[in-house]
């Protein structure tokens, strides 16, 4: 019986699933957005909050224990420090959110966006503005 274990395996070694986790999670903090199972999504979601807890101590020891669970990508931490964290500094926890998007046509494998609740929203650029420029610059 599987009493109070909560490591989800996903088939893979233990090191082959840290390496995992720290790619989902730097791809996450690199991207703000990533598309992959459901699963990988389950299981890289409190890694990548306890990261984010840990870079809103911002101090060195902080970093340090980032760098190591990142496996030394120095630019994600970096990004973690400067970006993420600070946009979560009033948060009390639940800075990611999964959205589910169905199941992928090769295997059939749940599909799903893990992303930040609190990225920076990016607005479309308006028809509009688009073509007026255009009529301007042909002009």
């Amino acid at each position: 019986m599987r009493h109070k274990r909560k490591t989800v395996k996903l088939g893979r070694s233990q090191a082959h699933r840290d390496a995992l986790l720290a790619n989902q999670a730097v791809s996450l903090i690199e991207h703000s957005r990533i598309t992959t199972t459901l699963a990988k999504a389950k299981a890289v979601r409190p890694f990548a909050e306890k990261l984010v807890t840990i870079g809103k101590k911002n101090t060195l020891h902080a970093r340090r224990l980032a760098l190591a669970y990142l496996h030394h990508n120095k630019g994600a931490v970096k990004a973690l420090f400067d970006k993420v964290a600070p946009r979560a500094a009033t948060r009390q926890g639940g800075y990611t959110r999964i959205v589910k998007l169905g199941q992928r046509n090769s295997d059939a494998s749940e599909m799903a966006i893990l992303e930040w609740v609190d990225q920076a929203v990016t607005e479309p650029v308006a028809a509009e503005a688009v073509t007026t420029t255009e009529a301007t610059a042909q002009a």
